[in-house]
């Protein structure tokens, strides 16, 4: 990663060796990596560490990295990478939509918690440069890639998280065109898999809630095929 401002990276994990294996492959990146073993350690350290990005475990003690990541959620739009030991808790991480922006299960290669590290990372923080330069959208809602900002009506929408905003994005640099969740997938994070369009769908309703009144006329459901973003009625 040339040219990365010197990231910290918080993780919430109560298995020690798992710990080490992820310490030791980002710290080999320049990343800094600060650990917590439970639930309200990680809490505290988040305050503390004021971290770029925070990877949770899904079953901690003291409280689960569900509930970890809804109170993370609550004071900051930073990334989020979950993990799990079961495949089948991938459907609390996507169903409950509490935020995540990515989940990876166990046993996991660490070459690729180090690629979807990497690419939070990029994504959130724009060290390339960013896909597009000028204003997407408008009259009514606007997308500064630049910025990262989304204005509705000249108001600033409330803070989105990564993953909501480069879905959006996706979707106003192409207005009108239909995306599949399996598209919009894969232009977001670079893979496709069937747990993950659900994700989609969630970052989508998320959209929406935080659009208000608008929200599902900007973003419009096209039965059967996907989602395509449109001002004009």
């Amino acid at each position: 990663m040339p040219d990365m401002v010197p990231f910290r990276i918080l993780l919430v994990e109560d298995e020690r060796p798992t710990a080490q294996m992820v310490c030791f492959y980002l710290e080999r990146e320049g990343i800094t990596v600060h650990v917590a073993g439970d639930g309200p350690a990680g809490e505290i350290a988040f305050r503390a560490e004021e971290p770029h990005l925070v990877i949770l475990d899904l079953m901690l003690p003291g409280f689960d990295g569900l509930e970890l990541c809804r109170r993370i959620r609550q004071r900051s739009t930073l990334p989020i990478l979950m993990l799990t030991a079961r495949a089948e808790d991938i459907d609390k991480i996507v169903g409950l939509g509490i935020g995540a922006d990515d989940y990876v299960t166990k046993p996991f290669s660490p070459t690729e918690l180090v690629a979807r590290v990497k690419a939070l990372l990029r994504r959130a923080y724009q060290f390339d440069e960013p896909s597009h330069s000028t204003l997407l959208g408008g009259p009514r809602l606007v997308l500064d890639p630049m910025r990262r900002q989304v204005t509705l009506d000249g108001n600033l929408l409330p803070e989105l998280t990564p993953t909501e905003f480069d879905v959006l994005q996706v979707l106003m640099a192409q207005p009108g065109w239909v995306f599949t969740r399996s598209h919009l997938l894969e232009k977001v994070r670079g893979y496709d898999d069937a747990a993950g369009e659900e994700s989609i769908t969630v970052h989508l309703s998320n959209l929406r809630r935080k659009l208000g009144p608008e929200g599902a006329r900007l973003i419009r459901t096209v039965r059967g095929t996907g989602y395509a973003y449109r001002e004009d009625e």
